[in-house]
């Protein structure tokens, strides 16, 4: 091989690490939002849960007072 195209695949090689090390940074970014999210999800999960069984129990006073 010459020098020219050792240099080509040196700078290839290079630009590709590069794009990699890019890439983790991009993962590690959306793994950091998708527990923001996972986290917002379970919160919210938690609260229709409560809104549920609060409901639940008024429309069963309500049949309660009705019969």
């Amino acid at each position: 091989m010459s020098l020219e195209l050792l240099s080509q695949l040196e700078q290839k090689i290079q630009s590709a690490l590069e794009h990699i090390e890019l890439l983790k940074m991009e993962l590690e970014e959306e793994k950091a939002n998708n527990q923001q999210l996972s986290e917002q999800n379970q919160k919210l999960q938690q609260d229709l849960d409560t809104w549920t069984s609060k409901i639940s129990g008024l429309v069963g006073l309500l049949n309660h007072e009705i019969s």
